[in-house]
């Protein structure tokens, strides 16, 4: 494989992190040119002294005059904000760009990329939640690759190697459960930010952690996973699997079944995503079935995480929906972090959001931008009267 020069949007948060670890265990294959992150200068600095890379991105005005001022003189161009984003992926000198930062604000710079002819590491699934169609035709005109990164669609990507001319009748994306598995809406009613942010098997941002505590992620990965894979909602099945072992699973016409299993660590779907078609040998923990002689599956509770049937609805309901589902989903989040809003209150503006948002079937960029901006502003006029607090 010659060597990729690697973009990498969002490195200081869990996925950047653990990509530049992979990045680290082969210099011969990748280096890095672009690193762009939020508000911690003190890591993006830290980061950017080891790996060189041409350009560092900072969308924050504070920190990025911490960066600058702190790579003075090191050769490395340090911009400021989210056009300088758009540009800077755009660059000759990018082969691979890693989509890691959260939510919609990957949207354009992902575009950007993809209109330059440049393969994609998707991490941000909500790119294509908001835009899963738009993403699709740009692909496909552009002929760029779009390699997940989510361990999930990494999962059903790998089960399809091979499989090119068989149908898929069914997936099943795995779920662990979150910290609140089992929990009625009763108990839901009471459970706190600390409790939400502690996620039994995986180590993730805060918003992913809030995100997988009320399902609402394996709800965006059930729409993101019917732009990756070509799937209708029928065919996208969730089973809830506490081990976190499985990854997910492929179910072929002929009813035969694939899946991807591993110990729960992104570095492995990061690499082959950076890798592939290949596989690197690589120096991580490997599963070892007596250390889990019992893998469980259970049914999600719809009721109880009403987030994950608010998907499919958006789903099935297509347009815009999806785009103001994700972006109703951002601002609750943020508000249940500040405090602001209960848990089950969450559901509650995002339902209340798709309802008051008009409905459009056909999109272009612009028009997510605009149903983005519009949900998140009806998204927080909503939190005041939802509110019991």
């Amino acid at each position: 494989m010659s060597k990729r020069n690697i973009a990498i949007l969002g490195s200081t948060g869990s996925i950047g992190t653990q990509a530049l670890e992979v990045v680290e265990a082969f210099p011969d294959h990748f280096s890095i040119t672009v690193l762009t992150m939020g508000r911690n200068a003190d890591l993006l600095i830290e980061q950017a002294l080891k790996f060189r890379p041409k350009v560092v991105v900072v969308c924050e005005e504070l920190a990025y005059q911490k960066a600058k001022d702190a790579l003075a003189g090191q050769g490395i161009e340090v911009l400021l904000g989210a056009e300088a984003m758009e540009e800077v992926v755009q660059r000759d000198d990018v082969d691979v760009v890693l989509t890691a930062i959260v939510g919609s604000a990957g949207l354009k710079p992902t575009v950007a990329a993809i209109k330059k002819g440049k393969d994609i590491a998707l991490a941000n699934k909500e790119t294509l939640v908001v835009a899963g169609a738009l993403i699709n035709d740009l692909v496909k005109a552009h002929g760029v690759k779009l390699l997940p990164v989510d361990s999930e669609h990494s999962a059903i990507f790998q089960c399809l190697v091979g499989e090119e001319q068989n149908p898929i009748e069914k997936i099943y994306l795995t779920a662990s459960g979150g910290p609140f598995r089992g929990m009625s809406r009763e108990e839901l009613a009471f459970v706190t930010k600390a409790q939400a942010l502690k996620h039994p098997n995986w180590s993730m941002g805060a918003k992913i952690t809030i995100d997988s505590a009320s399902m609402m992620n394996k709800g965006l990965e059930v729409i993101e996973a019917k732009w990756l894979f070509d799937l209708n909602p029928e065919q996208i099945d969730v089973i809830v699997h506490p081990q976190s072992i499985v990854h997910s699973l492929v179910q072929f016409q002929d009813g035969s079944m694939k899946a991807q299993l591993g110990l729960p660590d992104m570095k492995l779907p990061i690499q082959y995503a950076l890798t592939y078609p290949a596989r690197f040998e690589n120096d991580f923990k490997r599963f070892n079935f007596m250390d889990y002689p019992n893998l469980t599956f259970e049914k999600p509770d719809l009721t109880a995480f009403r987030n994950l049937q608010l998907a499919y609805d958006a789903l099935r309901k297509g347009g815009n929906s999806p785009c103001v589902l994700n972006a109703a989903n951002e601002v609750v989040v943020e508000a249940f972090l500040q405090e602001e809003i209960s848990f089950l209150e969450m559901s509650d503006v995002i339902e209340e959001t798709l309802c008051h948002v008009n409905w459009q079937e056909e999109l272009e960029l612009g028009d997510y931008l605009h149903f983005d901006a519009e949900s998140r502003r009806v998204a927080r006029s909503l939190i005041p009267r939802i509110s019991k607090k």
